[in-house]
């Protein structure tokens, strides 16, 4: 499951991710959690993981990871929970190598059979758009929303999407879009302007697109990728393959 903690979804119910999908976590570290697991039961509690997972591969990247892709959630009992394990990471990577440590009578936990509850103080709060930028990154798509979702009356009045438009691809064709910049690759033309090619997508695909010199030099700003747009353009088709010539854009 996405979130290491709780019941296992029944089918329809969740998105399932392999843990050695998420970026910067390898196999060991995938393969020590899901052992453990099978063999002892699923992970209740933030101390429960943190002082089971014994794999040395569980290091701050590797945490880091799964806190960022919401994979601790349904163990921190906290508020603001991703933001509270971010803050608190030196913290549970402490208690995990005491915890798990070989020698009992050299951790500090030695004297208990198991450890004492960890406890962290709720850390800041953690933005919708932070979030989505984490699971974009680690998980290759967002999870708990979309950056559009704040647009949601600017999205409801596009009479046309991007699978739309890829569906049945109109050269010459003119759009007013709300759309999200993904991607963003800048040159030099031959006379020494700058321009782009970019991608961007809404909720239902994604589209290539070019920026020309007079509209860069306007909201170069602007292209970043993360931005959501409001773009007017023209679709162009090529080899049965649309993309789109911006005119206009502003942000959202």
């Amino acid at each position: 499951p996405s979130e290491l903690g709780g019941p296992t979804p029944k089918s329809g119910e969740a998105i399932r991710f392999g843990l050695s999908s998420i970026k910067n976590f390898g196999d060991g570290i995938s393969e020590s959690i899901i052992t453990e697991r099978k063999t002892h039961g699923t992970y209740k509690t933030l101390t429960d993981f943190l002082s089971r997972v014994g794999s040395k591969n569980l290091n701050r990247k590797s945490l880091e990871s799964l806190i960022k892709c919401g994979a601790l959630d349904s163990l921190c009992t906290t508020e603001h929970k991703r933001g509270t394990l971010l803050e608190n990471i030196e913290t549970m990577l402490a208690f995990h190598k005491e915890a798990t440590a070989v020698a009992p009578q050299d951790s500090l936990f030695g004297a208990f059979i198991t450890p004492p509850e960890l406890k962290l103080p709720d850390g800041r709060k953690t933005s919708l758009l932070d979030k989505l930028i984490w699971e974009k990154e680690l998980l290759g798509i967002y999870v708990s929303g979309h950056p559009l979702d704040a647009y949601e009356a600017m999205t409801k009045k596009a009479s046309l999407s991007i699978a739309k438009i890829k569906a049945e691809p109109q050269s010459g064709m003119l759009l007013i879009l709300p759309v999200l910049l993904t991607e963003v690759r800048s040159l030099l033309t031959k006379s020494g302007e700058k321009m782009s090619f970019v991608k961007v997508e809404d909720k239902t695909d994604s589209l290539e697109a070019v920026i020309f010199p007079k509209l860069f030099k306007q909201h170069a700003d602007l292209l970043t990728p993360g931005t959501c747009l409001l773009v007017k353009g023209k679709v162009s088709v090529r080899n049965g393959e649309p993309s789109l010539a911006i005119d206009e854009l502003k942000p959202l």
